[in-house]
């Protein structure tokens, strides 16, 4: 199933409350939270507070994006603020099996962050323990950067990697997605497409919903070569 996951960093935080409703409202299953440190990379978010607050209004599925240092000091945290799926950039921990499984034991769904120039090899011997791959389609930090086209192979890289040993899991890709390329990112395998100005910027139920058009335009054309 290939689903939308706004992110609230493109969002109107005087209006946050009331974006968030819209998007669920149209439809939208998951909600992307970027929480940066200022130490993995330059730039501070948000932290646990807004997630709790947010939580008791929403119920959409919260996707965690940790991008900070050693984040398995704070997924404990994170799950009792309302986390649904935690996912950690595999370039920021030490202990990176550790921490996926401390994920998966507090009951969460686990996801492991790629940098676009990070190797797939780093998934080797966790493969079997995630929940979701997110491909970073720009270098993590800032909203609104461009797209980086060689991550499209990247994705079908992994796509194969999946196969090959017989795992499932989704495949996430974050980093100026816009309805122009979506398709593409689709096409090369990716079934949660994280975006934010595309998304928040304008009309936001006519944005989202023209997503849903291209989801199904391309779930179609993928089943119809299936079917050949």
């Amino acid at each position: 199933m290939i689903k939308l996951a706004p992110s609230i960093l493109a969002a109107d935080f005087w209006a946050l409350g009331e974006q968030i409703r819209t998007i669920e409202e149209a439809g939208v299953p998951y909600l992307h939270i970027d929480v940066m440190d200022g130490s993995y990379v330059p730039s501070i978010s948000f932290g646990s507070p807004l997630i709790t607050s947010i939580r008791k209004n929403s119920k959409l599925v919260f996707d965690v994006h940790l991008m900070v240092e050693e984040p398995i000091r704070m997924i404990k945290e994170f799950k009792e603020a309302g986390a649904d799926i935690i996912t950690v950039q595999a370039e920021a921990c030490t202990h990176l099996h550790r921490t996926i499984s401390y994920i998966k034991e507090l009951g969460l769904k686990a996801g492991v962050s790629l940098n676009p120039s990070t190797s797939l090899s780093v998934l080797d011997y966790i493969m079997d323990d995630l929940d979701m791959v997110l491909i970073m389609s720009v270098n993590p930090g800032y909203g609104g950067q461009a797209f980086i086209p060689s991550t499209l192979q990247k994705i079908r890289d992994l796509k194969e990697k999946a196969l090959k040993a017989g795992v499932s899991f989704d495949i996430e890709v974050d980093g100026g997605i816009t309805r122009d390329n979506v398709d593409e990112v689709l096409k090369a395998g990716a079934n949660v497409i994280v975006s934010g100005t595309a998304v928040f910027r304008g009309d936001i139920v006519d944005n989202v919903n023209k997503y849903k058009q291209a989801f199904d335009r391309i779930k179609k054309e993928i089943e119809d070569i299936h079917g050949k």
